[in-house]
């Protein structure tokens, strides 16, 4: 570990759909805080009105902001198990198990989700974001919000997230409506057969 830095190794997982404010400077402050920075994209493997960005475009988003200035992070996609009809899915176990395999060890795991934080207590240490971050950036802002004003087409979404997001966006010509998405992709996270077959490209 880097004598600059509190931490070696530390992850935090979030949907990123789209990318704001208070996620970007929960990883900008991790990236500062941390040596090696593992970011997961979850529910990588869902597309609906919830999650109208793929786990692509979640990356892409983060690389626009991070990628200028850091290069002590990698991003890892991490599938939603709840709502497949498998053992250890709706207890959370199945999600676990995916998680500490693919993260492996960490001097800290962040998160601000009592459920997460459940979850991996008992494996990590449990940084809450705001502790992270500096006072001066913190904000209450939720994804949801910047996808309802989205969808209402309220301009003022681009005041929730950095500059370099919304550039991104708006090249790739990226919308939240209720008509973008096919009908058939709607809530879709397709069978275990499917989610193993995914995980393994």
């Amino acid at each position: 570990m880097s004598s600059e830095k509190k931490y070696g190794r530390v992850a935090a997982i979030g949907r990123f759909k789209p990318l704001h404010l208070g996620g970007a400077a929960m990883l900008e402050s991790m990236c500062e805080s941390a040596d090696q920075v593992l970011i997961g994209v979850g529910s990588c493997n869902k597309y609906n009105l919830r999650n109208p960005f793929t786990a692509q475009e979640s990356e892409e988003m983060i690389d626009s902001y991070l990628g200028p200035r850091f290069d002590n992070y990698s991003v890892l996609q991490v599938p939603d198990f709840a709502q497949l009809d498998v053992e250890g899915a709706k207890d959370g176990s199945l999600w676990k198990n995916h998680v500490l395999k693919e993260f492996g060890t960490l001097d800290a795991f962040v998160s601000g989700n009592p459920y997460v934080a459940k979850l991996l207590g008992d494996e990590y240490e449990i940084v809450h974001p705001t502790t992270l971050i500096d006072p001066s950036k913190h904000i209450r802002l939720r994804a949801g919000m910047v996808r309802l004003a989205m969808a209402q087409g309220d301009e003022r979404y681009a005041l929730m997230m950095p500059t370099e997001v919304h550039n991104y966006m708006i090249k790739n010509n990226l919308k939240v409506t209720i008509y973008h998405i096919p009908n058939e992709q709607h809530n879709s996270v397709g069978s275990y057969e499917d989610l193993k077959k995914y995980l393994k490209k």
